[in-house]
């Protein structure tokens, strides 16, 4: 078959949707998922790309926003099928019957971890239930309309951002209590984020997986959170993991996608002996996975390597500490003449912060080392992560290019 795609928004009814993806075996279609923002961008894509051929049908996503960049992802539904089998028998492995569970999804069909639970559902037989994103900013509403049933073991994926908005909540705090398992993953699980959830004796999966694994291809166990272990846990049944020179993680499994959009067709991802190379610095400890950031994110400052998504989870960590009125956090580099890059600050105050908390942030971060201290900080009342709970870096990095340093 040729890849001839049918663009669908993924704010479309929700029946159809779900149709056309449910359908994909029988029809034998390529579905080009994206946001409404996304549209006409995937759309231009996709007139570019000739015709390619494929064994089967496929999705296309989009992948690599949190890099700053935006790539068109072609998975095939037979990898993504594998994913979802793989996932059923780690879940067996923690006492949990696939076709007894009952799925829980507020994430959109454009980002594979929205797109992934409806699948899981279709191939164990379980139950799905999309709740609308706007829901969980209304805890007492979900709690009252999307209780899980007594009767099913209810699974619930989320991005960090999710979680800390529903834990700032008592209704959140106790529809979160009702999950036999809660998968955590599209950006770190800070420190202090994953204490607080130890205490409330949330059964925590943190994973980590990407659009072009086919989601998750490692998970922690909730038994192994709660007992206080880090990081991403080991791989799953269809996946294997391991470090190339410079701790550059690689991988290799079945639902590997097949490639990414270009004008010649889908330029396939780059292989060495079956093993593709993520992007990500990672340490593979006895317990599993430890990611440790974007190596396409590290910065240089004064001769030190600096990741700076480190840097803003060893920041949360001390603002959780001394109770800052910090919403949002996050840090970007710009160059420097004497230090090659430097960190800069922006930081979104929760309402009716004090004048000073600003000052207060910049205070405790003198703690840090000089290569990973932001040389300045700045205001941004409408910082936020993306609805998929990623930092979208071309925006914030062009806001910050937009602002002199006196503001």
């Amino acid at each position: 078959m040729s890849l001839v795609p049918r663009l669908l928004r993924s704010d479309g009814p929700p029946a159809a949707l779900a149709a056309a993806v449910l359908g994909l075996e029988r029809s034998g279609e390529v579905l080009a998922l994206a946001a409404p923002q996304e549209e006409a961008l995937l759309g231009q894509a996709l007139s570019a790309a000739a015709p390619a051929p494929l064994d089967g049908p496929a999705v296309v996503l989009g992948t690599g926003g949190s890099s700053g960049g935006r790539r068109w992802c072609l998975q095939p539904l037979a990898h993504l099928q594998t994913s979802v089998e793989a996932c059923g028998l780690w879940l067996q492995a923690q006492g949990l019957e696939p076709g007894r569970c009952q799925l829980f999804n507020p994430l959109p069909l454009h980002h594979i971890s929205g797109l992934m639970p409806l699948l899981r559902s279709a191939g164990w037989g379980a139950e799905h239930r999309a709740l609308a994103p706007a829901l969980l900013r209304q805890p007492a509403r979900l709690r009252a309309e999307a209780t899980p049933a007594s009767e099913r073991s209810a699974l619930l994926s989320l991005v960090p951002t999710q979680l800390q908005r529903l834990l700032e909540d008592p209704d959140g705090r106790q529809w979160l209590q009702a999950f036999a398992l809660i998968w955590v993953g599209g950006a770190a699980l800070p420190p202090a984020l994953a204490e607080r959830c130890r205490r409330l004796g949330l059964r925590l999966a943190p994973c980590y997986g990407s659009t072009e694994t086919g989601s998750m291809v490692t998970a922690l166990a909730p038994e192994a959170f709660l007992a206080g272990v880090p990081g991403c846990g080991p791989p799953l049944p269809h996946a294997r993991l391991r470090l190339a020179a410079g701790g550059a993680l690689e991988i290799q499994a079945g639902s590997l996608a097949a490639g990414f959009l270009v004008a010649g067709g889908v330029q396939p991802l780059l292989r060495v002996d079956g093993w593709w190379r993520s992007g990500d610095a990672a340490a593979l400890m006895p317990q599993g996975l430890q990611w440790q950031g974007r190596l396409d994110g590290a910065i240089n400052s004064g001769g030190e390597t600096v990741f700076p998504e480190q840097v803003r989870e060893g920041l949360l960590e001390r603002v959780a500490a001394a109770g800052l009125p910090v919403r949002e956090l996050l840090l970007l580099p710009q160059p420097d003449a004497l230090w090659g890059q430097r960190l800069v600050g922006l930081v979104r105050l929760r309402p009716g912060a004090e004048p000073d908390a600003l000052s207060q942030l910049e205070s405790l971060a003198r703690s840090l080392p000089p290569s990973q201290r932001p040389q300045r900080w700045l205001l941004c009342p409408e910082l936020a992560t993306t609805a998929a709970g990623k930092w979208d870096q071309a925006r914030w990095g062009a806001w910050l290019a937009a602002q002199t340093p006196g503001d």
